[in-house]
């Protein structure tokens, strides 16, 4: 995979998405808290970390379903020019020369017209197969429903059916099941159903909010066969957001660690699997269960509970439970950067070591 500039998809820069507390206004649940992130087209970027560190609401502000407190979300995908033709008209001098140069859309300026264009190419997949169906609809109504919203199909023909028919086919589903209701499925095929309700768009960007965590593990593996199988054929770009250390190594390409808000470690599946640099990321993996009696592995057991997201610690996040922290993590927020090549860690022991 290269990870060369003109490569790149989506790029993030210190995201902040900030949840206010009806009991008290002026008190937020810091759900995101300065993430900057380059995903590089046609990759699987995992992205892991304890329940509440904000994994699904990234990938929710993403794809602008919640607005970002503060931050900038840039789209390389489309051409600004063809989403809103008057948009260069609008602008002048330096800001519009910078806009062409850029090439990017800042998704948070678009209007809602401007962002329903663009919401064909970046698509989500739901964690819970049962809840996200609509029981009253047919699975072919279901698949067709974005197509109709975007007037890629005005009515109902024949060449609409045959497109969900095939759709469906590419997904793992017999087209006869067309017009069955969700509550005569599997588990594992109401999954292939909402795939293939977000792949029917043709999108290029593709969060998979734990699109396997409610499966048994014997569909996980057929589903994760099934996504990297479209990938390649479609060349989608996913973020698959998981608990599972197992599966994201799995399926992708490069793995990012979240904590309380903020991504502590990314860099390559092998690299971050042999080379763990964030104290974090080194008591997940010794978290995995293994088969292997003879594999010698130390075990790194967290101490305490993860911090309130409404009051973190000051400094590093996490040297209330971190075994190496030092004066400083106490009081210096790490800067996230570069260690090794195109492995970038926030900790102030291991930046700049090998």
């Amino acid at each position: 995979m290269e990870h060369e500039a003109n490569n790149i998809l989506m790029r993030i820069k210190d995201l902040k998405h900030y949840f206010p507390l009806k009991s008290n206004k002026k008190l937020f649940v810091r759900a995101n808290d300065g993430v900057s992130l380059d995903i590089f087209k046609g990759e699987t970027l995992g992205l892991v970390g304890e329940s509440g560190c904000g994994k699904s609401t990234l990938g929710r502000v993403m794809l602008q379903l919640y607005k970002q407190t503060s931050g900038d979300i840039i789209y390389y995908g489309a051409d600004l020019k063809e989403l809103n033709p008057g948009y260069f008209s609008e602008m002048e001098g330096s800001e519009k020369e910078k806009a062409a140069e850029d090439g990017g859309i800042d998704l948070a300026k678009l209007n809602y017209n401007e962002m329903r264009r663009l919401r064909k190419e970046m698509q989500l997949i739901f964690q819970d197969p049962y809840s996200s169906l609509n029981p009253r609809m047919t699975v072919g109504q279901i698949i067709g429903e974005g197509l109709k919203a975007h007037e890629i199909f005005n009515k109902e023909s024949e060449s609409y059916t045959e497109y969900i028919k095939n759709v469906m086919n590419e997904c793992g589903l017999a087209p006869y099941m067309i017009h069955r209701y969700p509550h005569q499925f599997s588990g594992g095929q109401r999954q292939r159903i909402g795939i293939a309700r977000s792949l029917a768009l043709r999108p290029k960007f593709v969060v998979c909010d734990e699109a396997v965590s409610a499966l048994d593990v014997s569909i996980q593996s057929q589903i994760l066969n099934l996504l990297r199988d479209l990938k390649e054929a479609e060349n989608l770009t996913y973020m698959f957001i998981s608990h599972d250390l197992s599966v994201v190594r799995y399926i992708s390409d490069r793995i990012g660690v979240m904590y309380l808000g903020n991504i502590v470690e990314l860099a390559g599946t092998t690299e971050l699997f042999a080379n763990p640099l964030h104290p974090y990321t080194e008591a997940l993996l010794s978290a995995i269960p293994t088969t292997d009696i003879d594999r010698k592995k130390e075990e790194y057991i967290l101490a305490g509970d993860i911090p309130s997201p409404i009051n973190p610690p000051p400094g590093c996040k996490f040297h209330t439970r971190c075994r190496y922290a030092t004066d400083i993590c106490r009081q210096e927020v790490p800067e996230f950067k570069e260690s090794g090549e195109n492995h970038f860690v926030a900790c102030h022991l291991r930046q700049g070591q090998e």
